[in-house]
């Protein structure tokens, strides 16, 4: 038996697609264990790109069976507007090779109002969302007001909470902020189509994922945004709404700890943030545009620029622990190739001391000065290296320095976007 997680160990956009979709050959299930459709995740095969934002990576793959757990926020047209661009793509997707958990919460339009109304009465205090409606969908979760997908395929019980939920919310969008109130017929005689479409590939994907697991299938859990976004460990407030450290499997999923093996952080050889925030190895200079173009630092959902600094290990050594992470993929180490001079941050100084963690308060974070060690840079061709063997000497004490540092083993490598620019060094 084998199940495994995957998950971003820095603020996002560190490759996770392109990892799960290389793991994923070896796998016989690929689960999304939260977030919603605010994800993004790209995904490069042979001459084809692919940029998925709610559907596992593992839908690439012909016989590999894909489940959306139920720490998903799941927006019924985004989901379906993604199979119909996958399928323009030549993918099948069938209720055979996607399942979503009954439990799932539902997005819903008025979730995407307050989402945009919320964030613009923030004002310059605004916290950067994608105004998909995920942290007010989170909220009606925890608020005990949700509608889940088990609700939505039934077509009662949906329609009697539609309708009390849109009263409700109108209250807040017109009577407080002054908008345009939504209207249920509207909305109920859009969303009924999709609950139909939606019922055959709903299930309880617990019961399901727990006998994969115990009949000896690989699985193989699919973190979205990474871990410095948690709602807990991440540089709150300017985080997603769930958990999206190793520990969220157990409640996305419903399964126990006991039954994963290992869990892989996936870290960019340098690090990026999108939005505000402290960023204590930001460079803010022609290096970082520099590292920015070459690596196409642009995000997938928003394509909005992506801030650009060193690698910093002191938030790898956090995300290790905070995981307990048994391997780190390092990716775009091609990116980096052509500086003459690279530097790793190794600790950060606050108030006259070295520490090697993330503090929780942005205002301490803000105020770590980061400590650098110097690295000689290389050359070009690590893109075509396909081997470990042939990964450059400088490169590789570069990767040792990661591996020495957070007291955590490099199993794999990628030297560009495509799957076969992959190398692995070890088991994860």
């Amino acid at each position: 038996m084998s199940a495994y997680i995957v998950l971003g160990a820095q603020w996002g956009d560190e490759g996770k697609g392109k990892m799960t979709d290389y793991l994923a050959e070896d796998a016989d299930i690929v689960v999304r264990f939260q977030g919603g459709n605010n994800a993004g995740h790209t995904v490069e095969v042979g001459e084809k790109q692919y940029k998925l934002h709610l559907i596992p990576s593992g839908i690439l793959y012909k016989n590999k069976i894909n489940v959306i757990g139920n720490g998903v926020v799941l927006d019924p047209r985004a989901l379906f507007e993604e199979m119909d661009y996958l399928k323009d793509l030549g993918v099948k997707i069938s209720p055979q090779n996607l399942i979503i958990s009954d439990r799932a919460q539902l997005i819903m339009p008025y979730h995407k109002v307050l989402d945009g109304i919320k964030e613009r009465a923030r004002g310059h205090k605004d916290i950067g969302t994608t105004k998909k409606g995920i942290g007010p969908c989170y909220t009606d979760k925890m608020e005990r007001s949700g509608i889940r997908i088990c609700d939505f395929i039934n077509e009662q019980v949906f329609k009697e909470k539609l309708k009390y939920n849109i009263e409700d919310k109108n209250n807040i969008i017109n009577q407080v902020y002054g908008e345009e109130k939504l209207q249920f017929d509207e909305i109920y005689n859009e969303y009924i189509i999709f609950s139909r479409k939606i019922k055959p590939f709903v299930k309880d994907t617990s019961v399901l994922v727990y006998n994969y697991i115990k009949s000896g299938k690989e699985v193989l859990f699919e973190g979205a945004q990474g871990t410095l976004l948690d709602i807990d460990y991440g540089t709150y407030p300017y985080v997603t709404s769930s958990n999206t450290i190793a520990g969220g499997v157990c409640t996305g999923v419903g399964i126990g700890p006991t039954l994963v093996n290992s869990a892989v952080g996936i870290a960019k050889a340098y690090t990026t943030r999108v939005g505000k925030g402290p960023f204590p190895t930001e460079l803010d200079d022609s290096t970082g545009e520099w590292i920015r173009e070459k690596g196409h630092e642009y995000g997938v959902t928003t394509g909005r620029a992506r801030r650009c600094g060193w690698l910093d290990l002191v938030i790898l050594k956090t995300a290790a622990r905070v995981s307990g992470l048994t391997s780190f993929a390092v990716t775009k180490i091609d990116t980096l190739a052509g500086l003459e001079k690279i530097k790793i941050c190794v600790g950060y100084r606050l108030k006259g001391k070295v520490i090697d963690y993330v503090p929780a308060s942005l205002e301490d974070l803000a105020k770590c000065e980061p400590i650098y060690e110097e690295f000689q840079g290389w050359d070009q061709n690590i893109a075509d290296a396909r081997n470990y063997d042939e990964i450059p000497e400088n490169a590789k004490l570069y990767l040792n320095k990661i591996e020495d540092f957070t007291k955590t083993k490099v199993s794999i490598i990628s030297v560009g976007p495509r799957r076969n620019q992959t190398i692995k060094v070890t088991e994860i």
